[in-house]
C-alpha cells in the first residue's frame, strides 16, 4: 500500500469513526432539546472552534493552488558537470555530460514574493539511461535590476533511475539556484557527494525553464 493510499484509508476511517461517535450524541440532544432550552438560554454563548489543517491537507492544498494558479514552463536540460576532483579524467570520458532533457513546471509567486513551483522533468543520465524526476521546489528570490533576479532555494522531489533500486521511484533533497527574469531562468541543482569515495554525486545540473504563458 502506497504512502498516499494508507493516509486517505486513515482519513476516511477516523472520518467514519467521528461520524459513527456523534450520532448517538445528536439523537439524545435532539430528545433532550425541550429540557435543555432553558439552560442553553442562560449559558454563555459558545467561541467557534477554530479549524486545524493537518500538514498533508496543507500539502494538498499547496499542490493544488500552485496547479490551478501557477505558471506554466517549459523546461530543456542540456548539461551536467561532474566534479573534476571527484572523477577522474578517463572516468569522465566514460560519462555522458549532455544531459539533454525535457520537463514542464508550474510556478506560482507566494505573498513574500519567493517562488514555489512543481515540475517533472526527463532527463539522459550520466550512463545515457533515461531518468525522471517530479517534486517540488522553494526559491527565495532577490532582485538584483529592474528584471533580472536570483533564486536560491531546495527541491523535494522523487527520482527514478534504471541503476537504483531497479527503477523504482526514490526521494531526494537538493539545492537549487537560478538567475534571470521571471520568464526566463538559467537555473542549477546539485547533487553532493554521498561519500568520501570518488566516483559518487558531485555533479552539478544546469537547465533552462521559459514561461509558455
Amino acid at each position: 500500500m502506497s504512502l498516499f493510499t494508507l493516509k486517505k484509508f486513515t482519513h476516511s476511517l477516523c472520518l467514519l469513526a467521528f461520524s459513527l461517535s456523534i450520532a448517538p450524541t445528536s439523537f439524545s440532544q435532539e430528545a433532550l432539546a425541550p429540557q435543555l432550552q432553558p439552560m442553553a438560554q442562560e449559558a454563555a454563548p459558545e467561541q467557534p472552534a477554530q479549524q486545524k489543517t493537518s500538514w498533508w491537507n496543507q500539502a494538498k492544498n499547496e499542490t493544488v493552488n500552485i496547479f490551478d494558479h501557477g505558471e506554466m514552463s517549459l523546461m530543456l536540460s542540456g548539461y551536467a558537470r561532474h566534479g573534476r576532483n571527484t572523477y577522474t579524467a578517463e572516468r569522465i570520458a566514460e560519462l555522458n555530460e549532455k544531459a539533454w532533457g525535457l520537463g514542464f513546471s508550474k510556478a506560482i509567486r507566494n505573498k513574500k514574493d519567493n517562488e514555489e513551483s512543481i515540475y517533472g522533468l526527463a532527463i539522459s543520465d550520466s550512463h545515457f539511461s533515461p531518468q525522471f524526476m517530479a517534486g517540488y521546489a522553494y526559491q527565495w528570490m532577490k532582485p538584483l535590476g529592474d528584471r533580472v533576479e536570483i533564486g536560491l532555494g531546495v527541491t523535494g522531489l522523487l527520482i527514478s533511475r534504471v541503476d537504483y533500486f531497479s527503477g523504482a521511484p526514490f526521494p531526494g533533497i537538493l539545492p537549487v539556484a537560478s538567475i534571470g527574469t521571471r520568464s526566463t531562468k538559467l537555473m542549477a541543482a546539485y547533487i553532493p557527494r554521498i561519500s568520501q569515495n570518488k566516483g559518487n554525486g558531485d555533479v552539478l545540473l544546469l537547465f533552462v525553464r521559459i514561461d509558455l504563458n
